[in-house]
């Protein structure tokens, strides 16, 4: 298992786990207290209390991935994440910038303002100029899995062999980028994406298998519908019990958590490092 990654020029250990705080410049993103907005006065306020709070990367998504979401230009999608870029870069400069999108045109102009790394919900399948963009530039990656796109990928979970159709079909991607060049690729599972809530939840008892895999693991779990459906509540009720299901995952093999809370995925990692280290003294 790869233990570090560079990222902006820094190396990142892995041993203890990261985590990345989400920043949807989005209206109608299904958690609201994850909705940012660069023009409202409290954005940077939000945003430093986050990183404050433990989150080392903050990912910035101008194109709300919830299941059956519209649509959004690349204009659009573009002018939401660049005002961000612009007042992240300048007021916190030592905090990593992921921009979550799979057009490899926001991507590039995010990145020569300042980005960092490109985090491709598509894992490259819904624009055919993604994957050679990345190998070109070596630009550090999460490739994620899913069928399909937003629109329509919870009717393509029909899986022959689950989970090992998941890991098959990331791989492939993952050992081809690999093999052309990148140095600095993340995994991610795909939590939610073209997957039902049995096989989120199939697909996270078997994390440890992972460990088999050449690359870091990222969970993007937090407040998902996978939890606030099974226990019969709202994603704002659902901190609790994304909480615990944190623990879970970095006890099966996860390296950086995807969260919309980071101070408390941060005790989480704390506490997990009390639990892993007998020598550790308060």
């Amino acid at each position: 298992m790869k233990k570090t990654i560079k990222i902006s020029g820094k190396l990142l250990c892995l041993e203890n786990p990261l985590i990345m705080g989400i920043m949807n410049l989005t209206p109608d993103s299904f958690h609201k207290d994850s909705r940012f907005n660069p023009s409202d006065e409290d954005f940077l306020e939000k945003a430093c209390r986050m990183y404050e709070n433990g989150a080392q990367i903050l990912d910035l998504g101008g194109y709300s991935s919830r299941p059956g979401a519209e649509n959004v230009s690349p204009e659009e999608e573009t002018e939401r994440v660049l005002e961000a870029i612009e007042v992240l870069t300048k007021k916190l400069p030592e905090a990593i910038i992921s921009i979550d999108t799979f057009r490899k045109s926001v991507a590039e102009k995010a990145i020569s303002k300042g980005a960092a790394l490109v985090n491709d919900i598509s894992g490259g399948t819904l624009d055919s100029e993604m994957h050679p963009w990345i190998i070109e530039n070596n630009i550090p990656y999460i490739l994620m899995h899913m069928r399909g796109n937003p629109k329509d990928m919870q009717n393509q979970t029909d899986y022959k062999n689950y989970p090992n159709d998941v890991y098959t079909e990331i791989l492939e991607k993952a050992n081809y980028l690999k093999k052309e060049g990148v140095t600095d690729l993340i995994l991610d599972l795909g939590f939610g994406f073209a997957k039902t809530i049995e096989q989120n939840y199939q697909l996270l008892k078997v994390l440890e298998l992972t460990k088999l895999f050449d690359y870091p693991i990222l969970t993007g779990i937090s407040r998902k519908s996978m939890i606030y459906k099974a226990l019969d509540i709202s994603a704002a009720e659902s901190l609790p019990a994304t909480t615990q299901l944190h623990l879970f995952s970095l006890l099966k093999n996860t390296q950086i958590l995807r969260v919309h809370d980071a101070l408390e995925a941060s005790q989480t990692v704390k506490l997990l490092s009390y639990l892993e280290n007998d020598t550790h003294k308060p």
